[in-house]
């Protein structure tokens, strides 16, 4: 062969290099995300006029984020391919750039409402019944803009124009729940607490019984919520405190335990305590859990706050709240991996839109490998390693009169586990 010269030809038709995707159209057509999706938006296009159904668009766009296509300038490429066509439900040539820019500025605040809804109804529906507690791991992060973008405002913090969009996972299962954009300055107290009453009143109104628990950082230490989760049965929350002169007072006697051990030994020493503390402006005092390390970077003060009295301190701090990094990996996951802070169009409703079609990519990926993947080695992956590894498989669509048949490597690495995935869907459609 080292004798020979090699040629390269782009000449192979009705290829494509995402062949994994048929994977996750079988999961879509268990959960009916883009389905649910779809179903709140309104097309007001003249019907005489329309090739490409409010339907196909959406799951022609979020087929393409979950292969790593996030732009909508990647419609202009992958309009040929097959197996996107198949994902999306369609025979014709998908949608160009234009027609999907103008799709993505077409929902009005009322059917972006109704999606953000409709997340919240397809993470309900993925319980069988309902769980004794859910977890809701909130977080916002930055999302740079390219230009000016409306709504879009400077954050000092990050030295740059940004939105802020605010993501809700369920702690225990990784689950999105919702994802919604703000403008880019960290939430205000009154704003986390209107979203976090609606969204926790409508859960309860689908499980009456299930224990719900509010967790965060500091910036989700909304007084208003822990003030209105007193009057709420089975409603707790756990968040970070921003400390203060009091808290300190409060502390002091661990602080200076801790001080004092450590020029004794000279080894880094961490404690925990727990009071009651009730700032000026709350209704009633909540439980405040103080994490103190004294090591040779110096004193290090941590708080957090909670209405739960029945967990033990270190096991509230280290167990229940620490495990709230677990959310900054699935925003990992949304942010980074599917590229979610493209946020370039210029209303802020249209970019609402992007981040939604993110969203709805994250809950076929997050299903495919929990669910279908359960139990291998991709169980654990990112969802970078899925897309690499289960997602980009080169296959060749051959459409034959009576079937389409789709050839895959015989060679391909995952090839027992992918028959596998293909023979369970195939049990569930009988």
């Amino acid at each position: 062969m080292q004798s020979k010269s090699v040629e390269v030809r782009f000449s192979l038709s009705q290829t494509s290099s995402d062949g994994g995707l048929l994977l996750l159209k079988e999961v879509e057509n268990q959960i009916g995300i883009i389905s649910r999706l779809a179903s709140c938006i309104h097309d007001v296009r003249h019907q005489g006029y329309v090739e490409h159904s409010i339907h196909i668009l959406l799951s022609q766009r979020v087929m393409q984020i979950a292969a790593g296509y996030e732009d909508a300038n990647d419609c202009n490429a992958m309009r040929h391919d097959d197996v996107m066509k198949l994902c999306s439900g369609s025979d014709k040539l998908l949608a160009s750039q234009p027609t999907m820019s103008r799709f993505e500025n077409q929902p009005s605040n009322k059917e972006l409402y109704n999606m953000a809804k409709a997340f919240v109804d397809q993470f309900v529906a993925s319980y069988s019944g309902a769980p004794q507690a859910i977890i809701l791991d909130c977080d916002d992060t930055d999302s740079i803009v390219y230009g000016q973008q409306q709504l879009s405002l400077f954050n000092n913090y990050y030295g740059d124009s940004y939105y802020m969009p605010l993501h809700i996972y369920e702690g225990f299962s990784g689950k999105l729940i919702t994802t919604i954009l703000k403008p880019g300055r960290r939430s205000k107290s009154l704003n986390v607490f209107a979203i976090l009453r609606r969204l926790v009143s409508y859960l309860r109104k689908q499980w009456p019984k299930t224990i719900i628990i509010l967790r965060g950082d500091s910036h989700f230490c909304s007084k208003e919520f822990m003030d209105w989760s007193e009057s709420q049965k089975n409603v707790e929350f756990i968040t970070g405190l921003t400390g203060n002169a009091v808290l300190e007072k409060l502390a002091k006697i661990t602080i200076e335990s801790a001080q004092n051990e450590y020029k004794a030994t000279q080894k880094p020493v961490k404690r925990y305590h727990s009071f009651e503390y009730q700032a000026q402006s709350w209704e009633h005092s909540q439980r405040v859990v103080v994490k103190v390390e004294m090591s040779s970077m110096g004193l290090n003060l941590r708080y957090i706050t909670t209405s739960m009295r029945c967990i033990k301190t270190k096991a509230l701090y280290e167990n229940a709240y620490c495990a709230r990094g677990a959310a900054e990996l699935r925003i990992k996951d949304h942010k980074t991996y599917l590229q979610s802070d493209r946020m370039s169009c210029t209303g802020f409703m249209a970019n609402q839109f992007r981040l939604f079609m993110h969203s709805a990519a994250y809950v076929l990926i997050h299903t495919l490998q929990n669910e279908v993947l359960k139990g291998t080695q991709f169980c654990k992956a990112t969802m970078k390693t899925i897309q690499l590894k289960i997602i980009k498989i080169a296959a060749q669509v051959k459409i034959l009169k009576t079937k389409i048949q789709i050839e895959l490597p015989k060679d391909y690495s995952q090839r027992v586990l992918l028959e596998k995935c293909f023979g369970m869907f195939e049990l569930i459609r009988i």
